[in-house]
């Protein structure tokens, strides 16, 4: 591997930890980041065909409390949360679904924000679910005809693939499209004015949708907030969402992020995805953005020159309470007080036993006075 791939590794590495903020790659920031990832793996060489061997595994996620630099207005969320998703690269062939770490050796660790991994975890499912839908949709028809809606909805049950489903087109709710909401982004109600919200003098609250860490970072739920931030939920919980629109909020019960290793080699069933199965690499598009925008810590994958700038970072996320306050784990051992304390503790245990010594040694000769 030449210098200049190493030297690379080292300038690409904090890019998405530069911008705390949501990239998605879709976004004008996230294209922005991955156009100038790709123009850099060109022009020195970088080889990412690796990373076919390996999937996915999601290790958790953390809130981090930061001061909100946008903040103008004196309603606005001053302290605000910055959301970041941790995983490994396990290699395919050891990865784990079962333990929660994926595999114990020759893993990469990764770190990333969470608009990032979510856009990109819903961009691939959007993808895969549209090719099941295309190559199952002749079969339901075949099966039930065009205007049986109960053979329909049965068939695509049947098959799990409910998301195929669409009913009758004038009782049809069009839900919301997730991916408009992987960075935290202002939900409108059905036949609801975009502006309304928009003045000093505003007469509704306004509500806005977006990922946050549940089961203690153990799951990215979606969730429905009254700041542009998405830090501070609404009172009324995913319900009111529910209320407001008639159906449940997506990936409010259900965690986007499972502990499914997820592969990031193209095989012959990924032409779902025809942009990622023609292009020029064996790598599927959603490991291959989610790792170019990542930290990297790769000092167990064995390679040549691994990536170990975020290192430190990702071990400092790691103690990072629930909260989003830093409070370390690690506390260093003072000598001189563990000899202070041990000599206390010795001095007070001998003292009690001469206590003791004294108290029996005078009962016996309150006993013998008594006696004689």
């Amino acid at each position: 591997m030449s210098f200049n791939r190493f030297a690379a590794l080292v300038v690409t590495s904090f890019a998405p930890l530069a911008s705390a903020a949501g990239l998605s790659s879709n976004s004008a920031v996230g294209s922005s980041l991955i156009s100038k990832a790709r123009r850099l793996e060109n022009a020195n060489d970088m080889d990412y065909s690796y990373v076919a061997k390996y999937s996915i595994k999601f290790q958790g996620c953390h809130h981090i409390s930061q001061w909100n630099e946008d903040a103008d207005e004196d309603n606005e969320v001053r302290i605000e949360t910055k959301r970041l998703v941790r995983f490994r690269l396990c290699p395919s062939d050891a990865c784990s679904e079962e333990s929660s770490a994926g595999c114990s050796k020759n893993y990469g660790s990764y770190i990333v924000d969470m608009s990032t991994f979510v856009y990109e975890f819903l961009y691939a499912q959007s993808g895969y679910q549209e090719y099941n839908c295309d190559q199952y949709e002749q079969t339901c028809l075949d099966e039930c005809g065009d205007d049986d809606n109960a053979c329909l909805y049965q068939c695509y049950y049947n098959l799990d693939m409910l998301y195929c489903y669409e009913g009758d087109d004038d009782a049809q709710v069009e839900e919301i499209d997730m991916l408009d909401y992987a960075q935290c982004a202002q939900y409108v109600p059905p036949d609801g004015d975009d502006d309304q919200n928009d003045g000093d003098d505003q007469a509704e609250q306004a509500y806005y949708i977006g990922p946050y860490c549940g089961d203690q970072g153990g799951e990215i739920k979606f969730g429905l907030f009254t700041d542009n931030t998405c830090t501070t939920f609404s009172s009324g919980g995913t319900s009111l969402f529910e209320d407001m629109s008639g159906y449940e909020l997506p990936y409010s019960s259900d965690s986007v992020a499972t502990n499914a290793c997820v592969s990031c080699g193209e095989d012959d069933d990924d032409e779902e995805n025809y942009n990622d199965y023609y292009d020029n690499d064996d790598v599927k598009e959603v490991c291959q953005n989610i790792y170019q925008v990542s930290g990297k810590c790769e000092s167990y994958m064995g390679l040549e020159y691994p990536n170990e700038a975020a290192c430190t970072y990702i071990e400092g996320v790691k103690i990072i309470r629930e909260d989003g306050i830093i409070r370390t784990t690690s506390v260093k051992k003072s000598k001189g007080a563990a000899i202070g304390i041990g000599l206390f503790t010795t001095v007070a245990v001998l003292l009690g036993a001469y206590v003791y010594y004294l108290r029996t040694k005078l009962g016996r000769a309150k006993i013998n006075l008594s006696a004689s």
